[in-house]
């Protein structure tokens, strides 16, 4: 896992071999193999070792907070290395669809369902609107911070996180709530 990180940082994964990996890790190709069935097996691999946490959100955090907190964790995050494996991640994955599937599978779903459960959370306490589509909400936030890492322009500045959410946000606040419980208008 350190030689496939450390290559990374260096090319674009589609110019990583499994020779090169091998040779950086001082093993012989076959067991990276016995392994790993494929070069793009292996970057997961990786990516899921070095990149998996889920932000776990107290309680005591209003939905919208526990959002602004994962989207600006997501923004920080596509600024390093991991930004890069996923724009390269979705690029491979155009040419083997399996690969979107397992970054979907295994990285993109547990957070998408995490986010999803704050969301209805904020509707059940009543600080989102009723009706909301929580699953929709969170493609009008996500999808544009995608497109921008996939295109690199315009850049995907730290702001754009907080203005994208304030943008998202603004038909389904209730009147009633202001950031959370404890500054709910009186």
């Amino acid at each position: 896992m350190n030689a496939v990180h450390a290559l990374l940082k260096e090319k674009p994964a589609r110019d990583l071999t499994m020779d090169a990996v091998a040779q950086r890790a001082g093993v012989g190709k076959p067991t990276l193999y016995k392994w790993w069935p494929s070069k793009a097996a292996l970057i997961m691999a990786m990516f899921h070792e070095r990149f998996s946490t889920i932000l776990e959100m107290p309680e005591a955090v209003s939905a919208e907070e526990a959002l602004r907190t994962r989207i600006n964790h997501l923004v920080s995050q596509c600024h390093g290395l991991f930004g890069k494996v996923v724009a390269e991640l979705i690029a491979e994955g155009q040419a083997d669809p399996s690969i979107l599937k397992e970054l979907y599978e295994n990285h993109i779903r547990p957070r998408r369902a995490s986010a999803v459960g704050d969301i209805e959370r904020g509707i059940a306490s009543g600080e989102f609107r009723a009706g909301t589509d929580p699953e929709l909400l969170l493609d009008a936030i996500v999808a544009p911070i995608y497109f921008r890492l996939l295109l690199g322009h315009p850049l995907l500045a730290q702001a754009y996180s907080g203005e994208l959410i304030d943008q998202a946000l603004l038909c389904i606040r209730t009147p009633d709530w202001e950031a959370g419980p404890s500054r709910r208008r009186r």
